[in-house]
């Protein structure tokens, strides 16, 4: 009796977070922004480069720093711009610029011109476990499907250290060179599929929607063969507290 007693409990709990979910969607979307370029004489005028969310003040937004390191010169003509929707579906641009970033965990803040945009709540209690439920919304495949926020669902498959060199050894510094020797940080394995044009955005928990890490690298399948060297399907967060203390920074 006691064993039909749990699987009750477990059937409600699943039933009520496919319940919330949608509301939780519909409050994350106004927060999810496309990060790219912007050149008037350019066709297409905006090319993407990855996902970003509004965080803070609501004038700062959180990415990946890969998402912007081919941004650092921007040709004459072009400018670093965000591209946002309002509930109701009108898309607006603001320009951007770079705030902090931190090479060592693949993070980065922009600082966004204009009036404040909805923010996402950072997570701040409890633990993440393994077998958590999450969901992530962002633009898989860049604006290929369109701009329109997506969102996947999935769990944490794993929680596991991991070490993120820069893309380059001109992005080498004194603590990353550290970070690398000394050792890793724990990362969230996902089991469900991201894609390149995910890179930046939201992974959160799906009881308030609060998030609890960001969405960093995809293994994209090349042939089947290939499963053992380049993995397919696994994508990675890079949990939420390193984003906190880049927040921290630009609050002092």
């Amino acid at each position: 009796m006691g064993f039909v007693w749990l699987l009750l409990l477990a059937l409600a709990r699943l039933a009520f977070a496919d319940t919330d979910l949608p509301q939780i969607i519909e409050r994350t979307k106004p927060s999810i922004v496309a990060i790219g370029t912007y050149q008037a004489t350019r066709s297409p005028q905006f090319v993407m480069r990855g996902t970003g969310f509004v965080v803070g003040d609501g004038r700062h937004v959180a990415t990946n720093a890969h998402v912007l390191a081919e941004l650092t010169d921007i040709a004459a003509g072009q400018m670093l711009v965000i591209l946002a929707q309002t509930p109701a579906r009108v898309t607006q641009q603001r320009a951007a610029r770079v705030s902090v970033i931190d090479q060592a965990h693949d993070l980065a803040l922009l600082r966004i011109d204009g009036s404040p945009l909805p923010a996402l709540e950072l997570h701040s209690s409890g633990p993440v476990r393994e077998g958590q439920a999450v969901a992530f919304t962002g633009f898989p495949i860049g604006g290929v499907l369109g701009l329109s926020p997506v969102t996947h669902r999935g769990i944490i498959s794993s929680i596991t250290p991991i070490a993120l060199p820069g893309a380059n050894a001109g992005q080498l510094n004194a603590k990353l060179v550290r970070q690398i020797r000394d050792g890793s940080f724990d990362i969230y394995q996902l089991d469900a599929t991201a894609y390149p044009g995910n890179s930046g955005g939201p992974l959160y928990e799906m009881s308030r929607g609060e998030v609890i890490g960001i969405i960093n690298m995809v293994f994209v399948k090349d042939r089947k063969e290939s499963t053992l060297s380049k993995p397919s399907g696994i994508s990675f967060a890079i949990p939420v507290h390193f984003l906190r203390e880049l927040l921290r920074q630009v609050a002092n």
